[in-house]
């Protein structure tokens, strides 16, 4: 999985955790687009400062549960289409 960090938002405070459980390779964000499954991270100002980009599902599943697993709630959840371009958006409740 790769993943990238946008530019001019602030990381969360959680996000060495991210890193720290999931094994991401870091990489441009226009290479991160490219992949056919994209979960965004919201920092604390509600902005998704982060992308992860998953090739196979089951790789978009694994960081699923891992990002679960550190407390985080993915507001796409209940949702079957997109939003702002991610398939997941996790934040901190």
């Amino acid at each position: 999985m790769k993943t990238s960090l946008i530019d001019g938002l602030k990381p969360a405070h959680f996000d060495k955790h991210i890193t720290g459980n999931i094994l991401l390779d870091v990489a441009p964000l226009d290479e991160v687009k490219q992949e056919p499954m994209l979960i965004g991270v919201r920092n604390e100002d509600g902005e998704i400062y982060r992308l992860i980009g998953a090739a196979k599902l089951n790789s978009f599943m694994n960081a699923v549960e891992e990002l679960a697993d550190l407390g985080l709630v993915d507001e796409l959840e209940e949702l079957e289409e997109q939003k702002e371009g991610c398939d997941a958006i996790f934040a901190e409740v």
